[in-house]
């Protein structure tokens, strides 16, 4: 997908949420090379790759940060009415907060499906969300659920945002790849017996070399969650945490 705005239906931003900004801002940066601009305010800042805006860094003891928040990446889809969605989310059996305005850049809502992960929905006003190159390293480029109830998890975003839910050909576990308007989106994995995690949305960031990011982020002062491995016809991928304590996902394509 070249550089562009991103459409209804796909995810348009994400938020870092984590202890020890300026440490994050130095780990991320010599990672991923992502660099930082102020938020108005001084609520957080932009995260960027080029001229491209594509997610903020939060700080979890920034005032008015629910008590107990783990540290992690927060997804929002893009949808025309975030009322709607808010709406539309509680009909088909999830949780929802009221919408609420951001300043004049949009409106958005804090949503939970079924299984209890949470994401959020972004009404764009002045703010359309971001337009970097996904395939560029270090951008967010592939967005996944992880749960245990694949079939009405499926149809709760299928008919939340219009979706398409197509069982995977290729991976035996059963993963569902999501479309929307004909391209793939999202993807949903089957949690394996032993995960314990709740379910949850996780985020996966291109790099060039999986195996030599993987030994960057220990370096950095990382931890690597899941080892470096292949994903048949697609590339590499390994789960790595911050010294903060957020988990995301890198790969590379081999297509």
């Amino acid at each position: 997908m070249p550089k562009r705005l991103r459409e209804p239906g796909e995810f348009c931003w994400i938020n870092v949420l984590t202890p020890g900004v300026e440490d994050a801002k130095a780990f991320f940066g010599a990672l991923l090379g992502w660099t930082f601009e102020p938020i108005p305010g001084g609520s957080g800042w932009f995260i960027r790759l080029g001229e491209s805006r594509f997610g903020g860094l939060f700080d979890l003891a920034r005032p008015g940060t629910p008590p107990r928040t783990p540290p992690g990446v927060g997804v929002m889809a893009r949808v025309d009415d975030a009322d709607v969605a808010v709406a539309r989310a509680r009909a088909l059996g999830g949780d929802a907060r009221p919408a609420l305005d951001v300043g004049q850049a949009g409106r958005m809502a804090e949503l939970t499906a079924p299984d209890g992960a949470r994401f959020a929905v972004w009404q764009p006003l002045a703010a359309a969300g971001t337009d970097v190159d996904p395939f560029l390293p270090g951008a967010p480029c592939w967005f996944e659920v992880v749960t245990r109830d694949v079939d009405r998890v499926s149809a709760f975003y299928r008919d939340l945002f219009g979706w398409t839910a197509e069982r995977s050909f290729t991976d035996a576990s059963g993963y569902v790849e999501f479309h929307c308007r004909g391209e793939m989106v999202a993807g949903l994995l089957p949690a394996p017996a032993e995960f314990d995690a709740p379910p949850h949305w996780g985020v996966y960031f291109t790099v060039k070399d999986v195996d030599a990011t993987a030994s960057r982020a220990v370096e950095l002062g990382g931890s690597v969650v899941l080892d470096p491995r292949d994903i048949p016809g697609v590339g590499r991928f390994a789960v790595l945490r911050s010294p903060g304590g957020v988990a995301f996902h890198v790969v590379s394509y081999s297509i």
